[in-house]
């Protein structure tokens, strides 16, 4: 199988999920391409993802997992590739409509102290690097994207500003012109959304504007859990089992 990371621009923070996964698959992470060769865009996530699935040709079709901007990426390259994956979980996954994103807003303002707001402002002066201002946004506003985290699981991720910025603003690009989603009807493999009802990335609302362009999308939703499953104290062991169970099952369906 194959673990997507997020950001756009944020490879290693997945490390927890891999080593658990690796307990019962064979699971390969890529680190997806950073900045500065070439303006980054969509089509080439895509294109270098193919090219590691081809590298690491497997006797089954594999398994694609992506978490945030990963889960995006594997609808994504599941639409140009249709015939390879067999199955994708999107976890925590982002939205591809503009009533969504504007909602997430919405809830993100609320969750924001003046506090919080003051310290954001202050990082522009106070850290000129992007990448690292990057990284200590993440940190800042971890707290308000999640309901109890067990901080002993969390991992550092190096951020890459560029490629952050570069990738989202093509997705949207994408988005604008109509592409996603309505690429996404190429898509017949089994999918399954996992999601904390305390992710600002309103789940079910994502799986709703989905539903005409994925019919078989099936959604699981946890109360007191936010956008990092994996690192929630109440749903911890329950987000393993059923990841590691839906994915069982679809590998022993494709296998008969």
């Amino acid at each position: 199988m194959f673990l997507l990371h997020g950001g756009p621009g944020a490879p290693g923070y997945l490390s927890p999920v891999a080593q658990e996964l690796a307990k019962n698959f064979h699971v390969i992470e890529p680190l997806q391409r950073g900045s500065g060769h070439e303006t980054l865009t969509v089509a080439r996530h895509i294109a270098d993802l193919h090219e590691i699935v081809k590298a690491h040709g497997q006797n089954q079709r594999p398994a694609l997992v992506g978490h945030s901007w990963g889960a995006m990426l594997a609808l994504a390259y599941a639409a140009a590739h249709p015939t390879i994956a067999s199955s994708l979980v999107l976890i925590g996954c982002g939205s591809f409509e503009p009533n969504a994103r504007k909602e997430m807003n919405a809830i993100l303002e609320q969750r924001t102290s003046n506090e919080l707001r003051l310290r954001i402002e202050q990082l522009a002066q106070e850290v000129p690097d992007a990448d690292k201002r990057l990284h200590m946004l993440g940190k800042l506003l971890l707290p308000i994207y999640s309901h109890q985290l067990d901080q002993s699981e969390t991992e550092e991720m190096d951020c890459d500003a560029q490629a952050h910025e570069e990738t989202w603003a093509d997705m949207l690009r994408l988005q604008r012109e109509g592409v996603y989603p309505a690429a996404f009807t190429t898509i017949s493999s089994p999918i399954i959304m996992l999601h904390g009802k305390v992710d600002p990335h309103p789940g079910r609302m994502i799986h709703t504007s989905l539903r005409p362009f994925l019919p078989q999308l099936e959604y699981r939703e946890w109360e007191h859990c936010g956008h990092y499953p994996w690192l929630e104290t109440a749903v911890h062991d329950e987000f393993y089992t059923t990841l590691r169970g839906w994915l069982l099952q679809q590998f022993q369906r494709y296998s008969l």
